[in-house]
């Protein structure tokens, strides 16, 4: 839980060759940004593509994770399935302390999956994936990067808006398919509206955090609780409830 920018890339590349340029450009740009590590491009081909085949400290492990694509089951409602890719071709960026990682890259996959059946486990079937061309789908959790500790609000907008700035430049490629920033930065390009924001995400998961906190106990795991300043965010979040 935390505001978080969530992205998709969507390319028609007609060719291995031509995705890995265009993941060359996003790469190119993102050294000219202030993340605080960029990544060498890797590419996985077949299994290789499969998170599970590798161990929980293999350093690529999360990019692969997210490589990965969900479908729904057309004939069951409510019931989707993963969909490991054929190609990866990506790689991770650091925006700064406290933030995520920010994943980029494109992906092919596969055009069916076998499947068994949940009314009948001892039938499988094919299922169409419809994920056509080479894709990317992605998230990046940025609000934690305002952590006094990590730099505060300062250090939020500039990990925030690094991604950001990443996206406009995909959008720029023409392979942007969409953008759903919960900071609403995307749409306003309002950077004090921003700051307000991440601010209001603070106090209400601190307050959430908090009242956990009083139930349960110390035991609670929140990235709100690292906050030195955590007990006054709660207070405000309640406040406002």
């Amino acid at each position: 839980m935390g505001l978080t920018i969530h992205y998709k890339l969507q390319s028609n590349a007609q060719s291995q060759k031509e995705a890995r340029e265009l993941v060359y450009q996003l790469r190119q740009r993102a050294l000219d940004l202030p993340f605080e590590r960029v990544d060498d491009t890797i590419e996985f081909i077949g299994s290789a593509c499969d998170f599970s085949l590798h161990d929980r400290e293999y350093p690529h492990r999360w990019l692969l994770i997210q490589a990965g694509q969900y479908i729904d089951d057309p004939k069951h409602e409510g019931r989707s399935y993963d969909v490991t890719p054929t190609n990866v071709i990506a790689f991770s960026t650091w925006p700064g302390q406290g933030c995520e990682g920010a994943n980029f890259g494109l992906c092919r996959y596969p055009a069916t999956i076998t499947v068994r059946d949940p009314v009948h486990p001892g039938v499988s079937r094919k299922i169409r994936t419809r994920l056509g061309g080479w894709t990317w789908g992605s998230f990046c959790k940025t609000q934690y990067a305002s952590n006094p500790q990590c730099g505060g609000v300062n250090n939020f907008l500039r990990c925030h808006l690094s991604v950001i700035r990443m996206l406009d430049h995909v959008k720029q490629l023409g392979i942007l398919q969409y953008v759903d920033d919960e900071g609403e930065f995307w749409e306003k390009r309002d950077i004090e509206a921003l700051a307000r924001e991440v601010g209001a995400w603070n106090e209400k998961i601190a307050a959430l955090a908090g009242r956990f906190k009083d139930a349960v106990g110390d035991e609670v795991l929140s990235a709100i609780t690292a906050f030195p300043n955590f007990e006054h965010l709660a207070a405000a979040g309640c406040s406002k409830e």
